[in-house]
């Protein structure tokens, strides 16, 4: 019997994958516990269709990343910071700061989490950075800090 996989099962394979299994198992195990459907033709129209959408989906969510990363990229961002005598920064400046200078700046709402720094920010000066916006699509932009 064929089956349309509605879990991940170790020994059969992915979600949403079609496989061939035994009638027993089928109608006795994967289908009342809900781990697997029928493969009907009504079944595999609704499981194409799904794929469809979330194709669709993740195309538009690549589009939207390609152009966040157009208003970011080659951009400088400025962030002013109290300094010590010798020129120290009070603390030091992460990505949270930068996202906020970001957001400030363009009004473009960047996680934290996708900025990349190997650690924060501890001095004066120009500094060049990365956000990974999605998936294969990153800009590079550069946050100056200066003296309040």
């Amino acid at each position: 019997m064929k089956v349309i996989l509605l879990q991940d099962i170790k020994s059969l394979g992915k979600k949403d994958q079609i496989v061939n299994v035994s009638d027993g198992y089928a109608n006795n195990y994967l289908i009342p516990r809900k781990l697997a459907l029928q493969a009907t033709d009504a079944n595999l129209r609704t499981l194409e269709n799904k794929k469809r959408a979330a194709d669709a989906k993740a195309a538009k969510e690549l589009e939207e990343a390609k152009q966040l990363a157009k208003k970011i990229e080659g951009k400088q961002f400025v962030i002013k910071v109290k300094t010590g005598e010798s020129g120290k920064l009070f603390g030091a400046i992460s990505n949270k700061d930068i996202s906020d200078a970001i957001k400030d700046a363009t009004g473009v709402d960047i996680d934290r989490k996708k900025i990349v720094m190997n650690e924060p920010i501890k001095q004066l000066g120009t500094f060049d950075l990365e956000v990974k916006v999605h998936l294969g699509v990153s800009a590079r932009f550069s946050v100056s800090i200066q003296e309040e």
